[in-house]
């Protein structure tokens, strides 16, 4: 058996990604483990005990670029719900961007938001 343990989400600093995510939208700090140089932070959305996001500083220009811009322009991240009006009001309540209204798609409504640093993900509830 396989799964998908996390994946990894590069940020300016760790301080604007944890005031974001943990602060504005309320997700759990899993872990918070000083390397040294650098920081294991690993992110879980609201009642998720599986599926995180590891904040990862950049570090150089070549990772300074891709702040922002690690999925090309393309939405690159699916933030699952179970309750659509309930999260998307709470996120525009707490000054996420959306860049639509809500959609009704055949595979469940869904809305395409940025977090400050420019990366697009998907709310999205499934039928």
């Amino acid at each position: 058996m396989q799964s998908l343990h996390a994946i990894s989400l590069v940020v300016p600093d760790y301080e604007a990604g944890l005031a974001f995510y943990c602060g504005t939208l309320g997700w759990t700090l899993a872990e918070d483990i000083d390397q040294g140089r650098k920081r294991w932070i690993r992110i879980l959305p609201p009642g998720a005990t599986s599926g995180s996001l590891i904040l990862a500083r950049a570090d150089g220009p070549q990772q300074e670029a891709a702040v922002g811009n690690q999925f090309g322009g393309r939405v690159g991240l699916f933030l699952s719900t179970d309750d659509f009006a309930r999260d998307h009001a709470a996120m525009l309540a707490a000054g996420v961007t959306f860049e639509e209204d809500p959609r009704h798609e055949p595979y469940g409504t869904v809305a395409v938001w940025r977090d400050p640093f420019g990366n697009r993900w998907d709310l999205i509830q499934f039928r």
